[in-house]
């Protein structure tokens, strides 16, 4: 029998198999690039929020002879800085020594009924922290009029009405600190707030009408925003980032989606500011036109598209801990290559933490970092491009991704190497946006676009206030008390920072 028709029979069949088998290869390693996705997903969902390797991994990466190698004597230097103990800190009192003390002398019953035949030899003492809840009060301004009793024919003398926020309003300042602090610091929507006025003090006030004192004290507090904010953008570096939050489109019955832009200074202030799309657009409101400088973010590609319309210099930072974030999403997938990689990484943050527990300079920081950092930063950038020329990755594979990111954005990784000032990442802007993260789980969304600016004015004087450790509380209400007798001029000597300035200059007056 011939073989070649059944040769030519075949044929078809054989392409079919072969066709057949790369389908089905395909589709494992889609189905692989699923399964790393799920895992990352529920990874980030309900695992353990560090980025940190411990021990056991670190050991386990170091048995890779040829990265391992490539670590060289940078390794050894950091490592054993990572190493050292820490000194143990010491314990705070149990109870604030600074609280008011209520005392309660209890007597034996037997010295009650005959004092007399008693003689005190001594006494002991326990305490124990106690609350009492906060409560509403009346304030009553009474001004009373007089009449000249020499000159009857002069109009009666009454002492003028003090200038306040309101207008023939209700709300006193503390009432209104209360509010503001109420929702931005302790992240209780308006609608709680009502309901705890009226539970638990029978004071009806609607939350129509708390949102509009928010407003007008957002109106009050933006002369002292827009300081904090040119002093932030005034240093010529900044650390800037986005957080999304949903606002109350009127008319369409549903929520939109709205930012809050957050500008940061290293050591100084934070401003937030309200945009209603991620636009590089919306940068122009954040950034003054005058502004040259730094500025430091993430890979958002707005950034970029931002500084190329900029005519004036800007240089653009990058953040490690975003680079980290990624390999670290790797991990799993890779465990050897992004462990080693995440090693690198680990050993450049070493270097700042030493930095920092020495408190250092500007100066120093660049010299360190150029003489410790660039050569791990030389290093991995080198055998990132080796990774990438072999090309045994699959591209939409995790390490894939992140080697992607790590080299697009590794001239920005780089900056902070020569500049001193700058940071390694943008973790302190991004520590910023926290408390606007809290809120957003416990109100949803804001009530309109309007209010994002109010929600922005609200939460910069907030967080001033938190990072100078100062009473949120304390400072509105003696702030909302004292601007409606006060000019824009001497608005600088109500910032949180002038404020927590003169409060300790007067604390060091009264000691002394």
């Amino acid at each position: 029998m011939d073989a070649a028709p059944i040769q030519a029979e075949l044929a078809p069949l054989r392409e079919l198999v072969a066709t057949l088998k790369a389908a089905l290869e395909l589709s494992r390693q889609e189905n692989k690039l699923l399964r790393q996705k799920l895992d990352l997903l529920i990874r980030r969902v309900f695992g353990a929020s560090s980025e940190k390797l411990d021990r056991a991994q670190q050991e386990l990466l170091l048995q890779l002879p040829a990265l391992a190698e490539a670590a060289g004597p940078v390794a050894a230097v950091v490592e054993s800085k990572t190493t050292a103990p820490r000194p143990r800190q010491d314990r705070a009192p149990r109870l604030p020594e600074n609280l008011p003390v209520v005392e309660e002398v209890i007597e034996p019953e037997p010295v009650k009924a005959a004092p007399e035949q008693w003689r005190c030899i001594g006494q002991e003492v326990s305490e124990q922290l106690d609350y009492e809840p906060a409560r509403f009060l009346r304030r009553r301004t009474i001004r009373k009029k007089y009449v000249s009793r020499t000159e009857l024919d002069l109009a009666p003398v009454i002492a003028p009405l003090p200038e306040s926020l309101l207008e023939r309003g209700i709300a006193a300042p503390g009432l209104l600190a209360q509010v503001a602090v109420g929702k931005y610091c302790d992240h209780l929507p308006l609608y709680r707030q009502e309901q705890i006025f009226l539970r638990r003090h029978q004071v009806h006030l609607p939350r129509q009408t708390l949102a509009r004192w928010m407003d007008l004290v957002a109106d009050w507090l933006k002369p002292i925003y827009e300081q904090i904010r040119t002093g932030v953008m005034g240093g010529g570096y900044v650390q800037v980032d986005e957080t999304p939050i949903r606002y109350l489109d009127p008319g369409n019955g549903r929520t939109g989606q709205g930012y809050l832009w957050v500008g940061h200074r290293p050591g100084g202030d934070v401003f937030f500011h309200w945009e209603t799309s991620r636009a590089a657009a919306c940068l122009d409101q954040v950034v003054p036109a005058s502004f040259t400088g730094t500025l430091q973010c993430d890979g958002y590609a707005g950034y970029r598209a931002f500084v190329n319309g900029r005519r004036l210099e800007i240089i653009l930072a990058g953040c490690w801990a975003h680079v980290r974030r990624k390999f670290f999403e790797a991990l799993e997938s890779s465990p050897k290559m992004a462990g080693w990689i995440l090693r690198q990484i680990q050993w450049l943050y070493a270097v700042e933490s030493g930095l920092r527990e020495q408190q250092a300079g500007s100066p120093l920081r660049a010299s360190t970092r150029a003489d410790q950092s660039r050569p791990v930063v030389e290093r991995l950038q080198r055998v990132l491009l080796k990774l990438k020329t072999r090309r045994r990755l699959l591209p939409q594979s995790p390490l894939a991704k992140a080697m992607e990111y790590a080299l697009g954005q590794w001239n920005t990784l780089t900056v902070y190497l020569a500049d001193g000032r700058v940071e390694i990442d943008n973790n302190l802007v991004e520590n910023a946006i926290r408390p606007t993260a809290i809120g957003k789980k416990n109100w949803l969304f804001i009530g309109d676009a309007e209010a994002g600016e109010r929600s922005a004015i609200l939460y910069t004087i907030i967080e001033s206030c938190r990072r100078r450790g100062l009473d949120a509380y304390a400072y509105l209400k003696d702030v909302l008390t004292r601007l409606p007798h006060m000019t824009n001029r001497q608005i600088h000597a109500v910032t949180p920072e002038a404020w927590a300035k003169a409060k300790q200059s007067l604390a060091i007056q009264t000691v002394s």
